[in-house]
């Protein structure tokens, strides 16, 4: 007769405790996590004290969240977890004979209050004497019809050569390299930016302690970040790397995919910039749009 070392009822009778009138996908993802949480901890044979440490931890992520840091996205980011899910929901997505412009993680670093600028303007407002500067530019298109979506929005930022962002420097200026752009009548968009550079993840904080503790590099590889969105189509969240980077197999986060990997080439007779990306964007018709048509 099989005997238990713990109680083999008790996670039963905790998921048997959520209530009928529980939504149906809520219910079936408590249950679910409920049982893996509780599984985990049996396995392990899960001390009070080490479960204290990952209450401790979760805390200080939450102490250290604002509008301009995300501490807890960034646990996620360098344990995997919102890479996976971005896959996840890529996938589900984009099952269909073409493929959209991939997605990739938003980051901690996200401002949602960042301004419009002109197309044509430079991102760079706070200016750097070790960097190269560059003609970013593309359209935003229908990903089946190749119709250009005129009047889309683009938001973008990225680190400065420092490494930081602009909330996490005072020496730059508010909203240094970001802005949103709007396309124009044949769906382009342009700006002046900085080629991106890699940087560490901060380590003041649960994400980086985390990572020291698995013995891991916190660095990212140069990157920009994207957000595309148009009236009946689906946001897109994406980032692109620049193939020259070290770091593109060693991500800390885990974010790096084949399809967002560019390439930065020379531009002649531009006194703002000697090199150019032109990277376009392919975004997906709403469900309710798709329904419609």
């Amino acid at each position: 007769m099989a005997t238990h070392r713990f109680d083999p009822n008790f996670t039963d009778n905790v998921v048997n405790a959520i209530g009928p009138n529980s939504n149906p996908r809520f219910r079936d993802l408590m249950a679910s996590l409920i049982r893996h949480v509780h599984d985990f901890a049996r396995e392990n044979e899960l001390t009070v004290d080490e479960w204290m440490a990952g209450v401790q931890l979760m805390n200080w992520a939450g102490q250290m969240s604002n509008d301009k840091r995300n501490e807890g996205q960034l646990v996620c980011d360098v344990i995997g977890l919102e890479s996976l899910v971005d896959e996840i929901t890529f996938k589900l997505a984009s099952e269909a004979t073409d493929t959209p412009t991939a997605t990739a993680i938003l980051g901690p670093f996200f401002r949602a209050d960042t301004p419009y600028r002109d197309n044509g303007a430079n991102i760079v407002t706070t200016g750097v004497s070790d960097g190269e500067m560059v003609f970013m530019h593309g359209r935003v298109v229908d990903f089946e019809t190749k119709t250009p979506l005129v009047g889309a929005t683009v938001e973008v930022w990225q680190a400065s050569t420092n490494g930081l962002y602009e909330q996490q420097d005072p020496e730059q200026q508010e909203f240094n390299l970001r802005g949103k752009f709007r396309t124009d009548e044949n769906g382009r968009y342009w700006f002046y930016c900085l080629r991106p550079t890699p940087y560490p993840v901060p380590d003041d904080g649960p994400a980086g302690k985390l990572l020291k503790l698995m013995d891991r590099h916190p660095f990212r590889p140069a990157h920009i970040h994207i957000i595309a969105t148009y009236d009946n189509y689906k946001p897109l969240t994406t980032q692109i790397f620049d193939r020259k980077d070290p770091y593109l197999t060693n991500d800390s986060v885990f974010a790096v995919k084949d399809s967002l990997v560019v390439d930065f080439v020379p531009r002649k007779d531009d006194p703002q910039a000697g090199l150019e990306l032109n990277y376009d964007v392919k975004l997906v018709p709403s469900e309710e749009k798709a329904k419609g048509a």
